[in-house]
């Protein structure tokens, strides 16, 4: 049997789902696979928004 193709447009709802969350602050990070970097002489580690992709680096 073949996979089943959707050939119907996707909601706006569904395009968007989860993202309405990470507009209003509320991301879900994660850190990154190579998660140290020595920035301004201290450890620093980076997270991404699994649902967006936004960055940000907090202290060790």
């Amino acid at each position: 049997m073949a996979d089943v193709v959707p050939f119907r447009k996707p909601k706006p709802s569904a395009r968007h789902k989860g993202n309405t969350l990470c507009r209003r602050g509320f991301h879900k990070w994660e850190p990154v696979d190579n998660p140290f970097d020595v920035k301004q002489g201290r450890l620093v580690t980076r997270y991404r928004c699994r649902r967006c992709g936004a960055v940000k680096t907090g202290a060790a």
